[in-house]
C-alpha cells in the first residue's frame, strides 16, 4: 500500500515540476493603452488631489487646468516635480502633457499630476514601466490628513491642561 501511494505522489510532483518550467517565464505584459485621438490617458492622486492627465506626442509643452506650467506652478520645485517622469525617462521633448487637477494644494496637485504623468506614460510606452517604477512615480503615496477628533482641538493635540 505504502508503494502505490509513494508512485502516485512521484508522478503527482513529476506533473508539477513539468507545469512550474513552462510558467516560469511569464511574467506580465503591458499593453499600449490609447484613445481615438491617440493619447494616453491616467489619473493620479496625492493628499485630497485628483488629476486626471492625457499625453500625446509633441513638443515638450504642459498645461494644467487650460495655464502653462509656469503660470499655474510659481514655484521651480513644483515644476521640476511635475518634470521628473519625463526627465528620467529621457522623453521631456516628445510629449505634450494635458491635466485638469483640483482639491488639495499645490504641493498635493503637483505630486497627483507625477503620479498620473508617470502613469500615462506607461500607458504610452509600457517599456518604460522599467525605468519609472524604481524611483517611485508609479507608487500612489496614500497618505492623507488625519481627521480631527472629538474633545481634542486638532487631530491629535489636547486642549491645555493647566495654565498653572
Amino acid at each position: 500500500m505504502t508503494d502505490v501511494t509513494n508512485t502516485e505522489t512521484a508522478t503527482g510532483f513529476d506533473a508539477l515540476k513539468g507545469l512550474s518550467s513552462s510558467v516560469e517565464n511569464d511574467a506580465p505584459v503591458y499593453v499600449q493603452k490609447l484613445d481615438a485621438q491617440g493619447r494616453a490617458y491616467s489619473t493620479g492622486k496625492r493628499k485630497n488631489a485628483i488629476a486626471r492627465v492625457w499625453v500625446k506626442p509633441g513638443t515638450g509643452k504642459i498645461t494644467i487646468n487650460g495655464k502653462d506650467q509656469e503660470q499655474y506652478f510659481a514655484r521651480p520645485v513644483l515644476r521640476m516635480m511635475i518634470a521628473q517622469p519625463l526627465t528620467v525617462s529621457d522623453r521631456a521633448t516628445q510629449y505634450d502633457v494635458i491635466c485638469t487637477v483640483e482639491g488639495s494644494g499645490l504641493s498635493g496637485q503637483a505630486g497627483a499630476i507625477r503620479h498620473g504623468l508617470s502613469h500615462a506614460l506607461t500607458h504610452f510606452e509600457p517599456e518604460l514601466r522599467k525605468v519609472l517604477k524604481p524611483h517611485g512615480f508609479l507608487t500612489r503615496d496614500s497618505r492623507v490628513v488625519e481627521r480631527k477628533k472629538y474633545g481634542r482641538a486638532k487631530a491629535r493635540r489636547s486642549f491645555q491642561f493647566s495654565k498653572r
